[in-house]
């Protein structure tokens, strides 16, 4: 029997749904015993971030028992993550029957939510979970959790003081926070930043913009657009651009065909999300440099979003190499001596790993260790892009490039995109989440309890609580037998 036969959710209602979610946390004891001890002022664990990321993160801690937690994010209440911002696909690529940030709670997966609402029926009619919808759920998960996200506030820079950390914040709130782990549930651009190629310097802000840009669609009514790139972002934003009334969305894409296989769904397995953080470097950085170079196709449906107006077009071999600005339009150069005027360019061109980028760390993040100061791949596996991203510790924390020279580095963890080259797809798709976020707390709960080992020793000393009062026997003398002492 599967479970879309077992109707225990079907038309539960969200009250009753949230009623049994309670329970069933409560009977399994989460929030955990707080067992870390407690510093004036100091907050044991900062999560930057309040997205699907730093939630099941904060869920996974609260279940250790580690409570004295503070998770930020800059964005205003209902609106963390890309779901309602610069995500601009209908539905999402991930299966509907995933349980992404459940956290091993049946009656926390998307799965239930949904059922407990529309029944099995329009369940099973369901194909893909649409975007905003996932947003919706998103937002009830913090509900009915109760995750105290701060909102409105952003992390502008972090350094060490003695063995915390010090973070300067802004938004709602300017202040000073003092921490002693610190997590990047930041996302995709967590240790980096959207990639704008070079070849739009100098071009007006008014003639292009990144798939991550917040974009006016409306003001494409009647223009010639071109999307460089051909991934689901590109895709997503050109069936927008066409949707708005666009005369023209041209897809200029530097392969020369189009990608079909998502290498990466072959693989997916229990085995491949616990196993390839132990794997040598040079199977990790082969598995990941393939996935790069085969690319991940845009999802079929958005590809149809696309296709199905006959004003959309699909040009490949066509490597962009300059953008000229020709009064209020930009024309584009390619490498095989072509071009095409546009009246407005949008970048398909993904997120880059920088954490140089990354003005929290300040100076210091030019001693975070990279991938390429570590490895070496051979001449057919060379990939730039995979280089830069960070070389982490197994449990998602930072090393220093140079030894002893920031030490505090394995205080801040990095559980975001940056993590998918040393750690596998753990910190940011939906189908690892769980996993990653456990992962995490074990090793966070393992660094606090080490370091306050004399305490929680003292604590051992000094707990006196008797399990016997003295009543539950009888002492008695053993009084020796005839036979005692005869040699058999």
């Amino acid at each position: 029997m599967s479970l879309s036969d077992l109707n225990y959710y079907d038309d539960l209602g969200l009250q009753e749904l949230e009623t049994k979610l309670r329970t069933d946390l409560n009977c399994l004891g989460v929030p955990g015993k707080n067992w870390v001890p407690r510093r004036d002022g100091v907050a044991d664990v900062v999560i930057v971030g309040g997205g699907m990321c730093g939630m099941v993160a904060w869920l996974s801690l609260i279940t250790g028992g580690m409570q004295n937690i503070r998770i930020l994010d800059r964005a205003i209440d209902g609106y963390e993550g890309p779901w309602l911002t610069y995500a601009r696909m209908e539905t999402l690529r991930s299966p509907k029957d995933l349980t992404g940030p459940a956290f091993s709670h049946g009656g926390l997966t998307f799965q239930a939510w949904y059922r407990a609402q529309f029944g099995v029926t329009k369940w099973n009619a369901l194909d893909k979970i649409l975007r905003p919808m996932w947003m919706d759920y998103l937002r009830w998960y913090r509900h009915v959790l109760n995750i105290p996200i701060e909102n409105g506030i952003s992390l502008d820079y972090v350094e060490n003081k003695g063995d915390l950390l010090r973070l300067q914040v802004s938004g709602v709130t300017d202040e000073t926070i003092l921490c002693r782990k610190l997590i990047f549930a930041t996302g995709r651009d967590g240790t980096g930043s959207p990639n704008i190629p070079s070849f739009v310097n100098g071009l007006s802000q008014d003639l292009w913009a990144h798939c991550a840009h917040e974009i006016n669609f409306s003001m494409l009514k009647n223009k010639c657009v071109a999307v460089i790139g051909v991934g689901a972002s590109a895709v997503d934003n050109a069936a927008e651009a066409l949707e708005h009334g666009a005369t023209e969305v041209r897809h200029l894409i530097r392969r020369k065909e189009m990608p079909t296989i998502n290498k990466m769904m072959g693989i997916g397995s229990f085995g491949f999300t616990a196993g390839y953080a132990d794997l040598p470097d040079e199977w990790r950085w082969r598995f990941m440099q393939y996935s790069f170079a085969t690319q991940t196709p845009p999802p079929h449906g958005s590809t149809l979003r696309v296709s199905r107006h006959k004003n959309a077009y699909f040009h490949f071999d066509k490597e962009t190499i300059e953008i000229q600005q020709h009064g209020d339009k930009a024309k584009i150069f390619f490498s095989d001596n072509t071009s095409y005027l546009a009246d407005f360019v949008i970048l398909g061109t993904g997120f880059k790993i920088d954490p140089l980028a990354r003005t929290e760390f300040g100076k210091n993040a030019g001693n975070i260790l990279l991938w390429k100061d570590v490895y070496i791949p051979p001449k057919d596996e060379e990939n730039d892009e995979l280089g830069c991203f960070p070389y982490l510790n197994p449990d998602f924390s930072f090393c220093e490039k140079v030894a002893e020279t920031a030490p505090w580095f394995k205080n801040v963890f990095c559980f975001n995109y940056g993590a998918s080259a040393s750690l596998g797809k753990v910190s940011g798709d939906i189908p690892g989440i769980s996993e990653g976020a456990a992962w995490l707390a074990r090793a966070i709960a393992s660094q606090l309890y080490s370091e306050d080992i004399e305490e929680h020793w003292q604590l051992m000393l000094n707990y006196k609580k008797p399990e016997l009062q003295g009543h539950e026997w009888t002492p008695t003398e053993l009084h020796p037998n005839k036979d005692q002492g005869k040699v058999a």
